[in-house]
Formats: structure tokens, sequence, C-alpha cells
């Protein structure tokens, strides 16, 4: 049996078209005739022109593979974008924001005045919870200018302070419960104590980080709250007076919005209706303007209205503080 590179050798040969005759050959003269093949050369000659033709088939497969990905790659889809990371934040959530801030006031020489003031605030917010912190106090004493021949008695002018624990529990991302609780004192109001407790409802209505640092933030509390407040009169003369509970529908609001970058606007606002006892209404609101320094220290100017419509006998309804505080975030 012949080989299969004879068989495709003789296809090509016999594929072949003959050589078209030239002038016809001198008579005179006969070329010798060539050596016939033998059968074994004639097979390895087909095989060699048989790996040829295959190797040639090879290089055209190649050539019309890269062709069809370089159309595949022309007519793809470009991929999709990778999403933006986010943004990288100073603080993760589960950790404690501490914010710490003092304000001062020092006059000497003809008259005598010393103020300190200072507040502390945290929050730690989580998945479900939300936890508060917020503390405050002043104290402040002043000499009134001198007299000949008489030395001016200082008296104190600011005595108050306060602690308020609170704790949200998160029932949707705008909507939670809260539970709040604090005491508070101001002795040159004659308020020896004020303690009181409150449970409510908060609305979280936006909290929006933008561009450049600024923010955009409201919340709003519906609430009960209830207090004790025990009475005793320390200036001008030490005087007792009796006590007083008061309790009723409470309404607040906090209110940040980013002015420009790093100069941040705050209101926080509230008001109580006492419905127990004589008809008697507080309120209280805080504006303060803040200008970040660096990017843990800020200066803040605040403004404080203190509004009690049935005081201590002998105080006025009204007070009124305006304060520059340097705040540190921790």
């Amino acid at each position: 049996m012949l080989s299969a590179a004879f068989l495709i050798a003789t296809s090509l040969q016999a594929q072949t078209p003959a050589p078209a005759p030239s002038t016809p050959p001198a008579p005179a003269a006969e070329a010798a005739p060539a050596a016939p093949l033998s059968v074994e050369e004639r097979a390895a000659a087909a095989a060699e022109r048989a790996a040829i033709a295959a190797e040639r088939a090879a290089e055209a497969s190649v050539r019309a593979a890269e062709a069809a990905e370089r159309a595949a790659a022309v007519t793809a889809p470009p991929p999709a974008p990778a999403p933006a990371p986010a943004p990288a934040t100073d603080k993760k959530q589960g950790e404690w924001d501490v914010t710490v801030g003092l304000g001062l006031i020092s006059l000497t020489g003809n008259a005598s005045t010393l103020t300190v003031s200072g507040l502390a605030s945290a929050q730690r917010t989580t998945d479900n919870w939300i936890y508060a912190i917020k503390s405050y106090g002043s104290y402040g004493r002043s000499r009134p200018p001198e007299v000949t021949g008489e030395e001016a008695v200082s008296q104190v002018v600011a005595f108050n302070a306060g602690l308020e624990l609170r704790g949200d529990r998160r029932f949707t991302e705008v909507i939670s419960g809260y539970l709040l609780a604090g005491a508070e004192t101001d002795h040159v109001k004659s308020v020896e104590s004020r303690t009181f407790g409150e449970g409510g409802l908060g609305v979280l209505w936006w909290d929006e980080k933008k561009e450049k640092g600024r923010e955009s933030y409201l919340r709003t509390d519906a609430a009960f709250r209830y207090a004790n407040e025990t009475r005793f009169q320390y200036y001008p003369t030490r005087m007792d007076l009796p006590d007083v509970d008061l309790g009723g529908p409470r309404f607040g609001a906090v209110f940040r919005y980013g002015l420009a970058q790093n100069v941040t606007f705050k209101e926080d606002v509230e008001v109580l209706v006492s419905v127990i006892g004589d008809s008697r209404m507080l309120f209280n609101s805080q504006t303060q303007l803040s200008v970040g320094l660096t990017k843990k220290l800020s200066l803040g100017t605040s403004f404080l209205v203190k509004h009690d419509s049935a005081p201590p006998p002998g105080k006025v309804s009204t007070d009124t503080a305006l304060a520059l505080n340097f705040e540190v975030m921790l």
C-alpha cells in the first residue's frame, strides 16, 4: 500500500499544468532521457511539499485569529468605569466624636471682672443607636470701681452648670425614638437644681456632606418632659424658696449649614410648655457661627437666649449671653 504522502504528491503533480511547448528541438541532436525517480524519492519529495503546505496553513490560521481579535476589540462596547471609592472620613462609624470649647473674659484695673465658660459634647453613631453627651458650665465674678477710701467687694455674676445624656434607637435612617435625662443648676437665677427626664420621637430630615467640606443637617424632636425644680435664693441674701414641678410637651430643632468652606452656621432651639401646675413656658435658643482655623481647631461666636415665663421671685424672665469660644475636636 502506498503512503499518504505519495498519494498527495501524485495529486499535486496531476493538477500542475504542463509547460507550453517551445520551439521544436533540432532533429540533429536528441537529449538523453532523465533517469526515472524511484518510489522512495518521489514519496520523500511529496512529504516535504506537504510539510511546507501545512506550515503555511498554520500561519494563515494564526493571522485569521489575530484579525478576529482585532475586529472583536473594535466592535465590543467599552468597559464600564470602576465605581469611585467612597470618600475617606476621619471618624469611623462607632467611634466617639468629641468637641471641647473654652471661653474667657478678664478685666483688671479700676474694675475687675473674670468669667470662665466651658462646654463639651460627645456623640457616637452605630447602625441602630446614637449616643450623645453634652455638658456646660460658667463661673464669673465682678468688682465694681473702687470708691476713694473704700474697697469694693467682688460679686458672683455667673454660676451655672448642666449635664445631659441622650440615647436614640434608630427605627429607620430618618425616624428614631429616644430617652433623655439631665440635671442643671443656676445659682444666680435662684435655681438650686433642676432634674429632668424626657422621652420622644426624633426625625432626621437630612444629613448631607457637600463638596469642600460643607454640610447641611436638620433634626427635630417632639417629646414629653418632666422636671423637678428646687429653688434657693443665693443673692443678694440667702433664702429658701418653694420647689416647683413642671412637665409638658417639648419641641426642639437642631440645624447646621455650611455657608462656605470651614464656615458653619448652627442653630439649636427648644420650647417647653408646662401643663403641670401654673402655666409656664421655657424657651432656649443658641445661635453660633464657627470658623475653622485648622483641621481640629475652630473659633466660634455664639448668642444664647433663655426665657422663663415664670421665673423665681425677684428674677427677670430673660437672660442673654454673647460669647467668643475656641473649640477643639478630639
